[in-house]
């Protein structure tokens, strides 16, 4: 039993890993990978994509590892100014509701549900509704 387990899991996570990797950020990982993983193998392929999806998502982050060099280029170009903080400027820092102005990602980096803002000179992607810096572009 534990053998079939492991061969359905390996099996997911090889079809899985190729879509997920694809993904923007752990949830859009853990969806595709669930998502694919469930096609190929079933529920338990599904538990395995989703896992296997997440972890390839949050290490690509929100935007991606081959946008964020032409992101950062495009937010130097824009010249925004950069907003002034006290603290450390990490992922899960939220950030005060008034002084911080946020800016639309264009449409070609494929990143919808968040806003950008320059802080302490860092590019940050952020979750508009929270103010919570969600990646720190680099």
């Amino acid at each position: 039993m534990i053998r079939r387990f492991i061969g359905i899991a390996v099996v997911a996570a090889s079809v899985a890993l190729p879509f997920a990797a694809q993904a923007q950020g752990v949830p859009g990982g853990v969806e595709r990978g669930s998502r694919e993983g469930e096609r190929a193998a079933g529920p338990v392929g599904a538990i395995v994509g989703g896992v296997v999806g997440g972890v390839v998502g949050g290490v690509n982050g929100v935007l991606g590892i081959d946008e964020r060099p032409r992101f950062r280029s495009y937010v130097v170009e824009q010249r925004r100014p950069s907003y002034q903080y006290r603290e450390d400027v990490r992922v899960g820092v939220v950030l005060p509701e008034q002084g911080v102005t946020y800016y639309d990602v264009p449409q070609e980096y494929g990143v919808r549900d968040y806003r950008y803002t320059v802080v302490n000179g860092r590019t940050v992607l952020v979750e508009p509704r929270s103010r919570r810096i969600v990646e720190i572009v680099e």
